[in-house]
């Protein structure tokens, strides 16, 4: 009996590890994301603002 539970507590902590594993990824995952759509916003920002003065330079001149 004593070597059946402690295989199912292997079990148990490799099943845990996993799944710690996971999020681990899926955290890493998100972070990455979140970089790349900050940068977006920027580049985003950056185009408006140029069409902005460019076509206030076009219409005011």
């Amino acid at each position: 009996m004593p070597v059946r539970e402690q295989r199912q507590e292997e079990s148990n902590s490799e099943t845990l590890a996993n799944y710690d594993d996971r999020f681990s990824r899926v955290d890493n995952e998100l972070t990455k994301i979140r970089s790349e759509l900050i940068l977006v916003k920027w580049m985003v920002g950056f185009a408006i603002a140029l069409n902005v003065a460019i076509l206030t330079r076009l219409f005011f001149r």
